[in-house]
């Protein structure tokens, strides 16, 4: 592989709920990068065991990052999504899971966003404020018109495809389809004005049950608003868990360019965040009253699960967080029925970002 790179052992950290998708995922660097990512030195204990390399794919910016990986196609499901949902009774279950995987070679690359992937974007946002109707399609329109920071997942050939299209040929019209995760992170006083970001704010303040903890969000989403970074994080169930730190690490590498890269100082200082502001789904042990008092020493069920891994990490970064109810519940899957699917909002501060890339590199190792 270019780069002098080995193919990773296959990964073995997914979960059975995301279906017994197997992936194993390696990378190739590009050598005409105009500003490689940098890659982080590897943990040493990573380092004396061969089988726990992690790929290495740089910055979208290098355009050919790619990650091998033979991958079960998803069913239209962001990971917060698959936790609850539910495709079929129990017993359809068991005979789909006594068939044989069918599995396709795949390769992941980082793109800019643009245009042709609205309808994917949307798609992996469309629950993002739960049932609330809001402005979903200027929301989607923002991310896609920063190019300079935010990155999209999609297969590696779809560049190739649309190439093709210009010489006349067939072209792909794949795009959504094979959009498989997204990330970005909008200013919100820069953004005060769009009607997408309003509706977010009236729904977060409105969702907010504790007093003390509403008046810091309304200061986040008001007198420090041009400070505040709205962090955006959303994957489908089978998208590869090892790229997670690499898509983080370009983001937050982006967003320290484009305070140096952007045109204007108003746009440059519009990136220089303090807070970022999150807001993800977890999972909540549904715990009878009577029973609270003994829920510290059942060790049989967590008291929460996160869905996506960095969320956990996050949460315990955060200088303040609070939960809330989703209204749009799907049917549990069996073995979640304990579980009641919550809304939780977390404020970190930028200075806690090196930390917390520093735990979910460890925490995907040692998976």
């Amino acid at each position: 592989m270019p780069g002098g790179q080995r193919r990773p052992a296959p990964f073995a950290g997914f979960s059975s709920f995301a279906r017994s998708l197997i992936f194993s995922a390696a990378a190739a660097s590009s050598s005409g990068s105009p500003k490689p990512l940098p890659l982080p030195a590897a943990p040493s204990a990573a380092a004396d065991a061969p089988q726990d390399d992690m790929p290495r794919p740089p910055s979208k910016r290098a355009k050919r990052a790619e990650a091998s990986s033979d991958e079960e196609r998803s069913s239209g499901e962001s990971e917060e999504e698959s936790f609850s949902n539910s495709d079929s009774d129990e017993e359809s279950s068991e005979e789909q899971s006594s068939e044989e995987l069918e599995t396709v070679q795949a390769d992941f690359a980082f793109f800019d966003p643009k245009p042709s992937d609205f309808h994917g974007v949307r798609l992996l946002l469309k629950t993002y404020l739960d049932s609330k109707p809001w402005d979903l399609t200027g929301f989607v329109d923002l991310i896609l018109a920063q190019t300079t920071v935010g990155t999209v997942v999609k297969l590696a050939d779809d560049e190739e495809d649309e190439g093709e299209g210009n010489d006349g040929e067939k072209p792909s019209n794949n795009d959504d389809d094979d959009l498989f995760g997204l990330i970005s992170v909008l200013n919100l006083g820069r953004y005060g004005e769009q009607r997408c970001i309003k509706d977010l704010k009236e729904y977060l303040l409105a969702v907010c049950a504790d007093k003390d903890t509403k008046k810091k969000l309304k200061s986040m989403l008001e007198d420090k608003a041009s400070s505040v970074g709205l962090l955006v994080c959303r994957r489908f169930v089978n998208f590869p868990y090892e790229l997670v730190p690499r898509l983080y690490e370009a983001l937050f590498n982006e967003v320290s360019w484009a305070t140096e890269d952007e045109p204007t100082e108003e746009l440059r200082d519009s990136f220089k965040f303090k807070q970022y502001l999150l807001v993800v789904r977890i999972l909540e042990r549904r715990t009878p009253a009577k029973q609270k008092v003994k829920s510290s020493k059942d060790g049989d069920e967590p008291a929460v699960i996160y869905p996506k891994l960095e969320d956990e990490i996050l949460h315990e970064l955060s200088s303040w967080s609070f939960t809330f109810p989703i209204r749009t519940e799907q049917s549990a899957q069996q073995e979640m029925k304990n579980y009641k699917e919550m809304g939780l909002v977390m404020a970190v501060k930028a200075e806690a970002v090196p930390k917390f890339q520093k735990k979910l590199e460890a925490l995907i190792s040692e998976s």
